[in-house]
């Protein structure tokens, strides 16, 4: 009986220290910064999602439709940082973590993420633990693991 406790226990452990794997130094992304970005969730929510560049760090703010920020994180030295007095939100540093990766230009994947368990195919890509990204026309980005689903596409602004 012990040792099924813990083996329960290391497993709740393991399960716990999943984490989206990031970059040893932020990636030099392809479209020019401040990006903002509509996120859709699968549930029907709609986010706003704008990145930032200050300074060597990468500055993620996610906010509702009425313009309540929900999480505001940086990324420096490879490990997020809380930014303002917004409590941590570990499901959207999953998803920052994520799409950062699928943000990371193609030439610079195995430099960024040298060491990490990642897969690029015909289908799109794959980051450990279980992220499945696929890219869709109009710049959609569509983001996925066994509990999240995400759709992310550019902000369209009116002229």
């Amino acid at each position: 009986m012990k040792r099924l406790l813990t083996l329960a226990c290391i497993m709740l452990l393991t399960a716990c220290a999943a984490r989206t794997p990031l970059p040893a130094t932020a990636p030099q992304l392809a479209q020019p910064l401040p990006v903002s970005l509509q996120v859709s969730t699968a549930d029907g929510q709609d986010w706003l999602l704008v990145i930032q560049a200050e300074g060597e760090a990468l500055r993620w703010s996610l906010f509702d439709p009425l313009g309540v920020p929900l999480a505001r994180q940086s990324l420096a030295g490879g490990a997020w940082h809380n930014d303002g007095l917004l409590p941590p939100n570990p499901a959207a540093r999953e998803l920052f973590a994520a799409l950062l990766f699928a943000l990371t230009p193609d030439a610079q994947l195995a430099t960024r993420y040298a060491g990490k368990q990642w897969r690029q195919g015909a289908e799109g890509r794959q980051l450990a633990p279980d992220w499945r990204i696929r890219y869709g026309a109009g710049q959609a980005i569509e983001l996925s693991n066994a509990t999240q689903q995400y759709r992310v596409r550019p902000l369209e602004t009116q002229p």
